[in-house]
């Protein structure tokens, strides 16, 4: 007799560990890296505020591109592949990193390092998320999403840990970049077993078309919004810290302490789901967040970017998850295609905000001006929620 082999189902809360990995390689390492990083590659090869921004902006525009080449059908049944790819290009591209030394190689590689994050983010996550949602299970998104600030913190603690062992000829930046390929290497051998093909039951079909209803405008706007406010921040807080004079111990102490509250911070703003909603959440996250970017500013040094990069790390994830929840909550057919068009207008406002922070960062001699606008931005951001009010669909479940 012929037995037919079941299709393999891991637990979801496997899954989602599986998947909160995968984003600690595609985005705490293979998205945010270049922040702790960047002061020794400014130093070694004498990048200004400009330059260092325009490496950044590359990455943010490979991002984009990745967002909306994945909100059209031609994925459909394809993910689970697809996510696997990105994550095993995330580590060549990493590796790549430590070997080139001019700017439009660094431009090169971080464009394509960001086309492979954005990919493997809203493939992995089109799986995770979905897997989850048919099981039922609510830990899955806070578990999933986690990912990205435990990656963070892994990787300021790498390179605080490698800042004594320096070989011989080669610079220190180069060797975090081929330890973190490493990492990323690892993370893609360990993820593959636990990634199921696709959410739960049913028929591989193309979504339709978006319905662009009032309140999906205004989310995707705020979204747009949030990439430019944050991204200041994110890129430069560690360079900041540098500038501070507080040595490697403090630059590494910001950056850990961004990721750690990160990966804790959708644990405890699940506490104000019932009171706040969804919706309310992501509008308090970002207000906070507005002041966690104006405080690397008007607080003094350390405190200014330790508070604000513990404010950072306590929202921006919080923002980014419960943003797309909103998103595939009010285009329920087309939920992928939403997550795409939201993470396509997060790109554009990442490419706006490093660009134009380090030009401003190079005009006024400081991060003050930029940081300033940034959190004007969030503070905006925020306000635009208030036409994305639709109770019907964002009600907390």
């Amino acid at each position: 007799m012929l037995h037919v082999s079941k299709p393999f189902h891991p637990h979801p809360v496997l899954v989602a560990i599986a998947g909160g990995l995968a984003l600690a390689s595609l985005m705490g390492f293979g998205r945010f890296f270049y922040t702790p990083v960047l002061p020794a590659m400014m130093a070694d090869l004498h990048l200004d505020p400009a330059q260092s921004g325009l490496i950044a902006a590359a990455n943010f525009a490979g991002y984009l591109a990745g967002a909306v080449l994945a909100a059209y059908g031609w994925a459909a049944g394809r993910e689970r592949s697809l996510a696997l790819a990105a994550l095993a290009a995330n580590a060549v591209l990493l590796a790549a990193m430590g070997f080139a030394g001019t700017i439009p190689a660094f431009i090169v590689i971080r464009f394509l390092a960001g086309l492979a994050s954005a990919l493997g983010m809203v493939f992995t996550s089109a799986i995770v998320l979905s897997h989850g949602l048919a099981a039922g299970d609510r830990r899955v998104p806070v578990i999933y999403f986690s990912g990205v600030g435990a990656g963070i913190a892994l990787s300021s603690l790498l390179v605080l840990g490698l800042a004594s062992l320096h070989p011989a000829g080669v610079p220190g930046w180069r060797l975090d970049w081929f330890v973190a390929a490493a990492f990323a290497a690892l993370a893609f051998a360990a993820i593959g077993p636990f990634l199921p093909r696709g959410g739960r039951g049913g028929p591989v079909r193309p979504e339709p078309q978006l319905v662009w209803r009032r309140p999906l405008v205004a989310l995707t706007l705020s979204y747009g919004l949030f990439g430019i406010g944050y991204v200041v921040t994110a890129t430069f807080i560690v360079a900041m810290a540098r500038e501070g004079g507080g040595g490697h111990l403090l630059e590494g102490l910001t950056w850990f302490l961004t990721g750690l509250t990160a990966a804790l911070s959708l644990f405890v703003w699940k506490a104000l789901d019932r009171r706040l909603g969804t919706l309310g959440v992501y509008r308090a996250a970002l207000v906070l967040e507005a002041l966690g970017v104006a405080a690397t500013v008007v607080l003094p040094a350390p405190a200014s970017v330790l508070v604000g990069g513990f404010l950072l790390g306590a929202t921006f994830m919080v923002v980014t998850a419960y943003g797309l929840q909103l998103g595939r909550t009010m285009a329920p057919e087309s939920p992928r295609r939403s997550l795409a068009m939201m993470t396509a207008a997060f790109g554009v406002g990442q490419i706006i905000g490093p660009l134009a922070a380090g030009w401003l960062a190079g005009l006024s001699g400081g991060y003050g001006l930029p940081s300033l606008l940034a959190a004007a931005v969030l503070a905006i951001a925020a306000l635009a929620t208030l036409a994305a009010r639709d109770h019907d669909l964002i009600k907390s479940r």
